[in-house]
């Protein structure tokens, strides 16, 4: 798969360099879907306390992909990452309905950003294949999605354990970057 990972975004960003910022709340996933895009499988993980970054080439094409912690005492330096930033694919644990509200505010705070003012917004709204998990209309709703009106955006549902619904947000997120935006 990660062959595949690399043949997708090779093809459809020709030479082009992005770097694209994994965002989210701790246990929304970012990592097992890093890895899951990589690697094509599902590895085993524990809570990022800082960054994990994969790049992949494929002729003269550098794209790489950051996954910043999520826990409270991080996201202040999530920051330090925010500048050349094309896309930000923000991950959100649609199953952990009791902090939608915090996922929410920090969304919106790196939407104010001035270094991210020109990025692409891809939502995975994660877990999907757990029992309660919200759809990606309510997570739509939760996140206030409705007030972005300054950029491209789109959510996709998404199951990082199941490998759903992550090449095709990453099909919008490559052809939104490919015809300019971010």
């Amino acid at each position: 798969m990660g062959i595949v990972f690399t043949r997708l975004f090779s093809s459809l960003f020709g030479s082009k360099e992005a770097r694209i910022l994994v965002l989210g709340l701790d246990n929304a996933g970012k990592t097992t879907i890093l890895y899951r895009l990589q690697m094509g499988e599902v590895v085993s993980t524990i809570p990022t306390i800082g960054f994990n970054v994969e790049t992949v080439q494929y002729n003269n094409i550098k794209f790489q992909v950051w996954d910043l912690g999520g826990q409270t005492s991080i996201r202040p330096y999530w920051r330090c990452y925010f500048p050349n930033t094309q896309a930000i694919i923000y991950v959100v644990d649609s199953s952990d309905t009791d902090r939608l509200v915090v996922a929410k505010e920090e969304f919106h705070a790196i939407l104010e950003e001035e270094e991210l003012k020109g990025a692409v917004v891809l939502i995975f709204a994660n877990k999907q294949d757990l029992l309660g998990a919200l759809d990606d209309a309510a997570v739509t709703e939760a996140l206030e999605l409705h007030k972005i009106r300054n950029r491209q955006w789109a959510i996709f549902k998404t199951s990082a354990i199941k490998g759903e619904g992550l090449f095709e947000g990453l099909e919008w997120l490559s052809n939104t970057l490919k015809s300019g935006g971010g």
